[in-house]
């Protein structure tokens, strides 16, 4: 039974953008990351788009092996469960590990103060930070090279859960043409709305009054993503 084609490309728009929406974990991640790191918008967003490709395109692998061996969507359904499932876990660890460091890190941050007295007996206190100072020098850079491919490596594993059953399978009772649009409507849609929130929330933190909670970005980040994949595996958001 064949589909009327606008009903599937609105459908695919709509899904592609309310799914996205309603899951804080495709946007997040990428917006208390950038906050820690420090990134720019420019870099935030192709980190995004990238991940965004990475998390549609591997529903889109496996859906599309199962309309070309004639595999049953209900037995490609499992599949992307148990990746959602590993999805979850890493995030739930990426997390928990980058708390911890992000807490070492504040800790190791502390200001302490020294009394220098000068010839003339006057004596003033200077407070400093050792790491804050030196931190350009002692902080590793696979830390910050290794945070976007964690993150790609999270999303490569998230499947896009409404795709294969409720898009694809559908579309390949109709043509090819309706396969590619729904395709391509789908993941711009989809990745599109994980960087228009991004970079609006981005943006928005800008007017927020400004507090002194620099030195806990690192930690504050990881229990976010932390809650992030607490939420995905047990509470199924």
């Amino acid at each position: 039974m064949q589909i009327d084609s606008s009903i599937l490309y609105l459908t695919a728009a709509s899904i592609g953008f309310f799914h996205t929406l309603l899951g804080p974990d495709h946007y997040i991640p990428f917006i208390v990351m950038s906050r820690a790191r420090k990134w720019s918008m420019w870099k935030t967003n192709l980190i995004t788009f990238i991940c965004g490709i990475g998390h549609v395109a591997s529903s889109i692998l496996i859906g599309f092996i199962g309309v070309l061996l004639g595999i049953a969507v209900n037995k490609l359904t499992p599949i992307e469960a148990t990746r959602g499932s590993v999805a979850a876990w890493l995030m739930i660890a990426f997390g928990l590990v980058y708390f911890i460091w992000g807490l070492r890190k504040a800790y190791k941050q502390k200001e302490h103060s020294h009394e220098h007295a000068h010839a003339n007996g006057k004596v003033h206190i200077h407070k400093h930070s050792h790491f804050k100072e030196h931190s350009h020098v002692h902080e590793k850079k696979s830390i910050k090279e290794l945070t976007p491919w964690v993150l790609f490596t999270i999303f490569i594993f998230g499947p896009c859960e409404p795709f294969i059953p409720v898009l694809l399978y559908p579309a390949a009772q109709n043509n090819v043409l309706d396969i590619i649009m729904v395709t391509v409507i789908f993941s711009t849609a989809t990745v599109g709305t994980m960087m228009l929130v991004v970079t609006t929330s981005l943006y928005g933190f800008k007017f927020l009054p400004k507090l002194n909670m620099e030195r806990y970005m690192h930690a504050i980040a990881g229990a976010t993503i932390f809650l992030c994949g607490i939420s995905i595996e047990f509470l199924g958001l």
